[in-house]
């Protein structure tokens, strides 16, 4: 009798099973890794005597053999941005060595002999967040001569770069690792990331989270082709943001000479040494040609069109995202486009640090509809139908990764997995909790839990407003407000 009730409860299981995946179906084309649920949870049961760092999450151990990080803001009196700091040689990466222990069948101590070792070129990297006390770095992974080499970095598929984050602003800590991870699960691509704690010449610098950056990599990050020699066929990543140092990565595209937008376009991939001043040309004038077809009067038609350009999937999931999250530097800061050959352009998501009403300037409401005013959705949503893939992608992704329960679970959970991971980082960095970082004052954070209450909160109100308002931003294609824009 027994066995029979077992095998009723294991059909009950597998139905159910078969309805949630069916309900959670991925839009993605990789299976997302998510390291709370899929990794092992916090316990007590290590054997060690406590004299060092016992740590269930990856431990990351960094060693510049007394040379300072580069990349620390010089300011003058006035506290305008002269520069960086830079090596005695006017490098702007140190060489250094790091260790990371990830085995997850074990706690972790920084006397444990490694998973990974390497050489390694290490900066200060971030625009404002280069002003945190807590810093976030960029590391290059490379061998004994100084060359790049890629490496497999706590399960994630193996690259030579690497953006180690140190949340700083965000009290919540887990607004990077939240939310990237839920992208990752309805569009094609999203940095893969892991939680892990770090020490710098035997220094604990607290929780930080290990991400891929966006460029690309072969069955990983932005799988596109390589540059073509002899021709200007490539696949290529634009980001849009304050622009690159590197001068020949620099381009200016029909939004920018027509002053549609004063952001500048600068070329991620190819990397400088593959990048030609014939192929950043080239790269220009082709995404000219979108940005161009878009600010057309033929916008919308089957020929000229800007669908004949853009993944429009891509674009409305984008833009659903970042405006669930209130999440307003995108699409003019931190914006990552990227087309493979013969393909459509696509967006990835980068940086919520200040998703969530998290903005360091002014409070965000958790009412209105801010982004169909950046450089190319301006034009988009004058597209009726593109008005209405939003909703109906909207509307599907509120049943599942952005529900309020799928989203309170995801949070909880996370925070769980943690553990005495977040008590250590504030040991470290209790301060953030004293400095008035968001404006007003009032709205500054006192503790980790009310960080966690602060952003659920926000979600509840956010998706609730959607919900009853979703459909209003069909005003934004209607052919009343859009006669001049229509042949």
């Amino acid at each position: 009798m027994k066995y029979s009730i077992i095998g009723i409860f294991a059909a009950v299981i597998m139905v159910f099973s078969v309805f949630a995946a069916t309900a959670f179906e991925t839009d993605s084309k990789v299976n997302r890794y998510h390291q709370h649920i899929e990794s092992r949870q916090p316990y007590e049961g290590c054997s060690c005597d406590k004299s060092e760092l016992c740590t269930h999450l990856p431990l990351v151990l960094i060693e510049t053999e007394g040379n300072t990080i580069p990349g620390e803001p010089i300011v003058d009196e006035f506290g305008n941005e002269l520069g960086y700091v830079t090596t005695a040689e006017n490098e702007e990466m140190v060489a250094s060595k790091i260790s990371v222990i990830s085995d997850e069948t074990k706690n972790h101590h920084p006397s444990d002999k490694p998973d990974l070792e390497s050489n390694i070129l290490i900066r200060i990297r971030g625009n404002s967040s280069r002003y945190f006390d807590k810093k976030s770095y960029l590391i290059r992974l490379t061998d004994e001569n100084g060359n790049y080499q890629n490496k497999e970095m706590m399960g994630m598929n193996p690259h030579y770069e690497w953006a180690l984050h140190g949340p700083y602003l965000d009290k919540s800590l887990i607004r990077n690792y939240m939310w990237y991870n839920i992208a990752g699960e309805f569009m094609d691509y999203a940095p893969n990331v892991r939680f892990c704690e770090v020490m710098i010449n035997g220094e604990y610098k607290g929780l930080y989270v290990m991400t891929e950056t966006i460029t690309n990599g072969d069955d990983c990050r932005v799988n596109i082709s390589e540059p073509v020699d002899g021709t200007d066929k490539t696949g290529y990543i634009l980001r849009l943001d304050r622009g690159s140092h590197s001068e020949i990565r620099n381009i200016t595209t029909f939004t920018n000479y027509t002053y549609r937008n004063l952001q500048k376009h600068d070329i991620e991939y190819p990397r400088s040494g593959k990048l030609t001043p014939e192929l950043a040309e080239a790269i220009a004038q082709d995404f000219s040609d979108f940005e161009k077809s878009l600010y057309s009067y033929d916008y919308d038609t089957p020929n000229y069109g800007y669908f004949n350009y853009i993944d429009v999937k891509s674009f409305a999931d984008y833009f659903i995202i970042n405006e669930f999250t209130s999440n307003y530097d995108a699409g003019w800061l931190s914006t990552y486009i990227y087309k493979d050959i013969g393909g459509k352009y696509k967006l990835v998501i980068w940086d919520f640090n200040s998703a969530c009403d998290n903005y360091a300037a002014y409070a965000v409401p958790a009412d209105g509809i801010q982004m169909q005013n950046v450089v190319w959705y301006f034009m988009l949503m004058k597209d009726e139908s593109f008005d209405n893939e939003i909703i109906k992608r909207y509307k599907k992704l509120r049943e599942t990764y952005l529900s309020d329960e799928y989203l309170n679970k995801y949070i909880d959970d996370t925070v769980a997995y943690l553990g005495d991971a977040v008590e250590r980082n504030f040991e470290v960095w209790h301060n953030t909790f004293d400095m008035k970082m968001l404006k007003p004052y009032e709205r500054n954070i006192k503790s980790h839990e009310e960080a966690i209450e602060q952003m659920k909160d926000f979600i509840s109100k956010r998706g609730a407003w959607l919900d009853d308002n979703i459909e209003i931003i069909t005003q934004y294609g209607h052919e009343s407000k859009n006669k001049k824009f229509n042949h």
